[in-house]
């Protein structure tokens, strides 16, 4: 029955405990099809296969390089490096040019352009404030010359194992607009709201640095970037197509950016952008940033475009392929919906109202073909060095990633064209890429990140974490049919 079935997920889960360091066993594909699918892109090694013992093989290869080739002993210039862009028109909030890293990997065809998040501001007075405290966010004149990259932006086969060889582009967020707005700075205004030109201006610089050659370009991005691949990425694949360059299959994957516009947990004014509700603080912004959203979102949501800022809208009017990544329990939401977790404990109400949060978020997702979700109170994962490790399922990440390259791969091998090919492709057998936690509360999933408390910086366990969140042992055990002192025992155990 559905019981005994949650019954021993839970007891898998609380016997587990944390398993931040474990790496996923992915299952093999026969040889002669990997061949044949990664022929098409234009890297000899993949090294999913190895992300089991990653560690051990790594060395291995790196000795023989430097046995090889001595001057391999030096370090390599790894990091990416700022160019600004060449058309000075294009700027953050305060006039200063917009920009980009990058780091150029010559023998691939690949193209990963991350779109940096940091919230928003939406009027003169939240703009200025944010221009007081955060002002890099709205300005480029004190970023550094270089970045390294981490997560999915490194250069490192052991963090990396799919994406480690791509041509790298970082585009800092400084248009503080959800990267909709077109609106440069004159006289009567304050500042420059052009995210999305400078989406636009970066892919135009790319190209002649060997972006028109490309087979894939990924458009991706955590939090508001997030929310920026969702509102850019059919404007960069019409961009490409109408310059002639439909060789290039334009991709998305939005990180921690998949908000809900649901009722706050209290009712706040709207005064700044975190005690602003979800939908108030985008209504007003859209307006002041002149935001551009997708064309068919937008004429789905006439005279109310900001319905196109939130993903359960979007995403079904987008031509293009997006993968989703979303905690189901996701910091930034919780906040502009006034739950604010590890200050004091959570009563009734706050858990409730989080559970709740959890399914609505899970039943937004049902139709996304491409997704990873896991049951987690967190914020962002592409970038985060630990990226590898957390599992839904039995699924990494980056492992999910790689099935739903195959799955693009092989559906363009069947249409023979790059047009739509968002909606389902068959996955392939032990490749999964639809993947939801279907655990009910935070940090039920055994290989989420490390909590810690807000005020103390302190690691919380599983177990003190749940009690600050007001879990009742009694309630829950009778929810799941088990024996209290068997359910605190397995909280015990697996931490």
């Amino acid at each position: 029955s559905e019981g005994t079935m949650e019954n021993r997920n839970l007891r898998s889960f609380l016997a587990g405990g944390r398993a931040q360091t474990r790496r996923v066993q992915p299952q093999q594909q026969p040889p002669a099809h990997r061949e044949r699918v990664e022929g098409a892109e234009s890297f000899p090694l993949d090294f999913t296969a190895v992300e089991g013992n990653m560690d051990n093989f790594m060395v291995q290869i790196k000795n023989l390089a430097q046995s090889l080739y001595p001057c391999s002993a030096q370090k390599l210039d790894q990091d990416m490096k700022l160019h600004f862009l060449k058309n000075v028109s294009v700027t953050c909030n305060d006039g200063s040019p917009a920009g980009y890293y990058i780091k150029e990997s010559k023998g691939s065809k690949r193209w990963l352009l991350f779109l940096e998040g940091g919230w928003y501001c939406f009027n003169r007075q939240t703009c200025d404030s944010r221009y007081g405290t955060m002002r890099r966010l709205m300005s480029s004149t004190k970023w550094p010359q270089t970045r390294t990259g981490t997560g999915i932006l490194s250069p490192q086969p052991e963090e990396n194992p799919h994406w480690w060889n791509a041509n790298m582009v970082f585009i800092p967020y400084c248009s503080s607009d959800v990267w909709s707005g077109v609106t440069p700075k004159t006289d009567h205004s304050d500042y420059a709201f052009m995210g999305s030109l400078i989406i636009k201006e970066v892919v135009n610089e790319l190209l002649t640095k060997g972006l028109d050659n490309a087979k894939v370009l990924l458009l991706a991005g955590s939090s508001a970037g997030g929310t920026g691949v969702l509102v850019n990425v059919d404007h960069v694949a019409e961009q490409l197509q109408s310059q002639g360059y439909q060789g290039v299959q334009v991709r998305g994957l939005a990180d921690s950016g998949w908000f809900l516009d649901n009722k706050q947990f209290k009712f706040t004014d709207c005064l700044d952008t975190i005690s602003c509700a979800p939908t108030e603080g985008i209504k007003k912004g859209i307006r002041y940033w002149g935001g551009l959203v997708p064309e068919s979102c937008r004429q789905a949501h006439v005279g109310e475009e900001w319905n196109c800022f939130f993903g359960y809208k979007v995403y079904p009017t987008l031509k293009s392929p997006v993968f989703v990544v979303q905690w189901l329990f996701d910091e930034a939401q919780l906040a502009v919906d006034n739950i604010h977790l590890t200050e004091h404990p959570v009563h009734e109400g706050q858990w409730r109202y989080i559970q709740n949060l959890g399914q609505e978020l899970r039943s937004t997702l049902r139709d996304v073909p491409a997704m990873f979700a896991p049951a987690c109170l967190s914020h962002e994962l592409i970038t985060r060095t630990y990226w590898m490790d957390i599992q839904v399922k039995g699924t990494s990440l980056p492992r999910a990633l790689h099935c739903w390259d195959r799955s693009l791969q092989d559906s363009n091998h069947t249409n023979g064209s790059h047009s739509n090919q968002k909606h389902k492709t068959p996955p392939i057998r032990g490749c999964p890429l639809h993947l939801i936690d279907s655990c009910p509360w935070p940090h039920c999933n055994p290989s989420c990140p490390t909590i810690r408390d807000q005020l103390t910086g302190q690691e919380m366990s599983v177990i003190q974490f749940l009690k600050h969140m007001g879990f009742d042992v009694q309630k829950m055990a009778k929810q799941q049919g088990m024996d209290p002192r068997t359910l605190l025992g397995m909280l015990n155990n697996g931490n």
